[in-house]
């Protein structure tokens, strides 16, 4: 009875220590953020097909449908839209059609397995043009630009007469219509319910990617038959595939930020070593089919280690809990299944704060001079602070669901590409200020068994890359629900 009572007592100090390891606090303007640790894991398969009878994207942004969250005892439901980007694009990209799918999700916090979180794709709706037109993920060439209207700036548009997007970030609207970010443009696009376009947002020049003096909007991906961009890269604005990956509603609404991936090519984005001066852009959306620059502010992203080398963690994902501080999901690249790296040496999830940041919105630095010149911020600039706050390649986190970062190298270590968050409240009158933060993460695509824009496809990789979400617990004090 001593041996069987001490190991009893021995468990329960584990259970209670890895408890205790799983919960993190960080404090940001007097105010305390808990991360409570993760609660629930679940899976989409790689080769899901949607009601058009194309692959499934997974989620390269996340929104949630306001009205449908809800608690039902241990169990919370509701539905979320997750937003695929360009297509699967392996050996360039194709003219596969934007779309937002609807997706049902039920969880049950604390189920270890791999199930606690169960997603249906309930529907998927095809993104138009004001015309109504299809949309296209195909990369714009020399050119390719669909001129101004009196409704419209310049559009990326493709060889075939589409407009080019290619979709990483969605905000749903209290009247049911959708803010898209767009890495071509790189623009923000408003779309209607049923997913007809309603509008644009132009940043400011310098944003606009740049080559010999002309605006192209190409990000040296190009279509069949078409011919790569000369330079490869823009020589100023935005850098190839870093445009405007995150983007996020305020809590009341009023307000719209998006964030460049990592910065601009003539402010450092030159080199994957002075790439972390990245703007953000604060806009009035109150009135959403007037949108207004509010103000303009800079986030330093993260630095790591890879062995002698120095880089820059781009960002993925933008989620607001205020007017001012937000979550920001950042990571490394080119680790994890499917691909020949599978360990990950920095995914996470920080606190940036923009109250004491210096607002550029309107000056110089929206033209033509540079925020950082050879990544080097100039002095005249505050940057947005940065807290961290949850490690999504967490060990001890991740064993409890099955799951690792790192060899071996199978469908339990966590893919490459984490882009989507969203926040839903914990409807926990006990803890009116907890909420549940779900990630999920891009796949590519990536599936044996697929099927797009009229061919079936098999990925060289060999992997079936599941949709996953993952659900954590945190404490956020500037949200009451």
């Amino acid at each position: 009875m001593l041996v069987r009572g001490l190991a009893l007592l021995l468990a329960f100090g584990a259970s209670l220590a890895a408890a205790e390891a799983a919960e993190r606090s960080v404090t940001v303007d007097g105010k305390v953020f808990v991360s409570k640790g993760l609660v629930a894991v679940g899976r989409m398969p790689a080769n899901l097909k949607d009601k058009f009878g194309e692959t499934f994207g997974s989620g390269s942004g996340m929104t949630v449908e306001a009205g449908s969250w809800r608690r039902n005892g241990d169990a919370y439901e509701g539905t979320i839209i997750l937003l695929p980007d360009r297509g699967y694009n392996a050996a360039g990209t194709t003219d596969y059609r934007p779309r937002v799918n609807k997706v049902t999700l039920r969880f049950t916090p604390g189920r270890t397995t791999q199930d606690g979180v169960v997603a249906t794709l309930a529907d998927t709706i095809l993104l138009t043009d004001a015309q109504g037109q299809p949309l296209s993920g195909l990369d714009p060439e020399a050119g390719g630009v669909r001129k101004a209207t009196a409704a419209f700036p310049d559009m990326p548009e493709t060889r075939t007469g589409k407009i080019a997007l290619d979709p990483e970030a969605i905000a749903r609207l209290a009247d049911g219509s959708y803010f898209i970010s767009d890495e071509y443009g790189p623009y923000v696009y408003r779309f209607s319910a049923e997913g007809k376009m309603l509008g644009a947002i132009r940043p400011p020049e310098a944003f606009i990617p740049m080559r010999k003096g002309q605006q192209h909007f190409g990000s040296n991906n190009p279509g069949p038959e078409a011919k790569a961009p000369e330079p490869p890269n823009p020589e100023f604005g935005r850098q190839n595939n870093q445009g405007f990956e995150g983007m996020a509603l305020t809590p009341d609404g009023r307000k719209l930020a998006v964030i460049l991936q990592s910065a601009n090519r003539h402010e450092g984005g030159d080199s994957p070593a002075t790439r972390n001066h990245v703007r953000i852009l604060m806009y009035d959306v109150a009135d959403p089919t007037t949108p207004k620059l509010a103000s303009e502010h800079v986030v330093k992203l993260p630095i790591f280690k890879a062995g002698e080398r120095t880089l820059v963690a781009a960002q993925s994902e933008l989620t607001a809990l205020s007017d001012t501080q937000f979550l920001l999901l950042s990571r490394d690249s080119g680790n994890g299944y499917g691909l020949k790296g599978s360990t990950s040496l920095y995914r996470r999830i920080d606190i940036i704060d923009l109250s004491k940041a210096t607002d550029i919105a309107g000056s110089e630095f929206d033209r033509t001079r540079s925020i950082a010149p050879k990544g080097v911020l100039d002095p005249s600039i505050a940057p947005a602070t940065l807290h961290g706050f949850i490690d999504i390649n967490d060990g001890a986190e991740l064993s409890r669901f099955g799951l690792r970062n790192g060899a071996p190298n199978d469908r339990n270590n966590l893919s490459e590409k984490w882009e989507a968050m969203s926040l839903v409240p914990a409807l926990d009158p006990a803890n009116p200020q907890d909420f549940f933060l779900l990630v999920a993460n891009d796949n590519d695509f990536m599936t044996q068994d697929g099927f797009q824009v009229g061919s079936p496809y098999k990925d060289e990789s060999g992997a079936d890359i599941d949709t996953m979400i993952l659900v954590w617990r945190v404490t956020v004090p500037t949200l009451v629900r």
